[in-house]
């Protein structure tokens, strides 16, 4: 009576909460994990932008030639006042190699954040199958401590009328102590996923678990979270390849300077302007140039090779929990057959008790037959609907 008020309380707890499936889907969205994932997304948009930008120009005032032996400014024929600006124009397909790497590393960022979000989903969803079990396991477990009950109530009618078989009564103890001791792991293993709950969402939603179909049971290796993911990986791997091929280009820089001379006792004042061209020139190429080329190429084999594990294993993992999922749905189905079976037995013992042969405890050990193997169903039915739900948090959804 004790575990059953426990596992009331436990369920009735303040801090559940009831949302429908969808919203309670939505509230994922504020994960740390996916909001970290948007952040960063977005970080390497600007960045993207700003990488394909020009640096600042750089002004400039000064006085050129002044004399410090004879101070001024119309003295000495050279001096004069300037003001430059300076305007540097690194490689531009550099540049656009830079921003386009950044644009595919916040596209491929967005794709984690998909499957990330894809994997809270299947994870929440395998929360509240696991809840619904627990729910319909301790349900089981009642009517079962309540059934050893009645069997030995049974059992000690029989002793008093003279059968000897006081032995079942130790039976009938130890079973029944089992029971409560699968209660106590019933009401342990509810408190984790609480927790894990309290994780996922802030709180311990009381949500019943949704209705689940198997999206696509033979998906394109293109279809996987994990693949794009990887193929994303290339795309970024090719735009810093491209960027290493355009570090032989040149730099450009361009400078403007206007200077101004006063009049002075021998010399006319006057006003000037320079102007300038810089370019850079690769002449370090095989210490500078080349190896960041070769360290690009080998980071785009790096990544290609990713892929195709990454296939492989995703593909394996997908094939993986399609085993789990047929193999539970055969369990059930052998374990209905089971129920049938021991059912009849129960018709047929019934029978031979009100003819007034048989006992009434093979009945009650019948029963108990059907709640332990319908707590197996319990388990194998959570099993399956978990085993989907992952199957979908693999596959890219429509």
């Amino acid at each position: 009576m004790t575990l059953c008020l426990a596992a009331a309380c436990l369920c009735l707890s303040p801090f559940a909460s009831s949302q429908s499936w969808d919203d309670l889907k939505d509230s994922l969205k504020d994960h740390p994990s996916i909001q970290e994932l948007d952040f960063r997304a977005d970080a390497n948009r600007e960045l993207s932008v700003a990488a394909q930008s020009l640096p600042d120009p750089v002004f400039s005032l000064g006085i050129n030639n002044f004399p410090i032996a004879d101070r001024s400014f119309s003295e000495y024929l050279p001096t004069n006042k300037a003001i430059t600006v300076r305007q540097e124009i690194p490689n531009g397909a550099r540049r656009e190699a830079s921003g386009r790497e950044r644009s595919a590393r916040a596209t491929q960022l967005e794709m984690v954040r998909d499957a990330r979000l894809a994997q809270l989903e299947g994870e929440l969803a395998a929360l509240l199958y696991s809840k619904d079990r627990i729910a319909r396991q301790m349900e089981l477990a009642n009517i079962r401590a309540e059934k050893y009950d009645e069997l030995l109530d049974v059992v000690t009618s029989e002793i008093d009328a003279g059968r000897a078989i006081v032995f079942r009564l130790a039976e009938i103890e130890a079973e029944s102590a089992e029971v409560a001791r699968t209660i106590v792991e019933l009401l342990r293993e509810e408190r984790e996923i609480n927790a894990e709950l309290m994780d996922l969402v802030g709180y311990i939603p009381a949500t019943p678990s949704p209705q689940i179909d198997l999206a696509n049971r033979s998906p394109e290796a293109t279809e996987f979270h994990a693949v794009r993911i990887a193929s994303a990986g290339i795309d970024v791997a090719n735009h810093a390849v491209k960027g290493a091929e355009a570090a032989w280009g040149p730099n450009w820089g361009l400078q403007l300077s206007y200077q101004q001379r006063e009049s002075g006792a021998t010399f006319d004042g006057d006003d000037w302007v320079s102007a300038g061209v810089t370019f850079s020139v690769p002449l370090w190429a095989a210490r500078s140039q080349k190896p960041r080329l070769r360290a690009a190429q080998a980071e785009r084999s790096s990544a290609e090779m990713n892929h195709r594990a990454v296939k492989r294993n995703t593909q394996a993992r997908f094939e993986s929990e399609k085993a789990v999922l047929q193999a539970a749905n055969e369990s059930i189905e052998v374990l209905r057959r089971k129920i049938l079976a021991v059912e009849d037995e129960i018709e047929s013992q019934l029978s031979l008790y009100e003819s007034g042969s048989g006992d009434y405890a093979p009945i009650i050990y019948g029963q108990l037959a059907v709640l332990k193997l319908q707590a197996e169903i319990a388990i194998e039915e959570s099993r399956a609907a978990t085993a989907i739900a992952r199957l979908n948090a693999m596959v890219v959804q429509p």
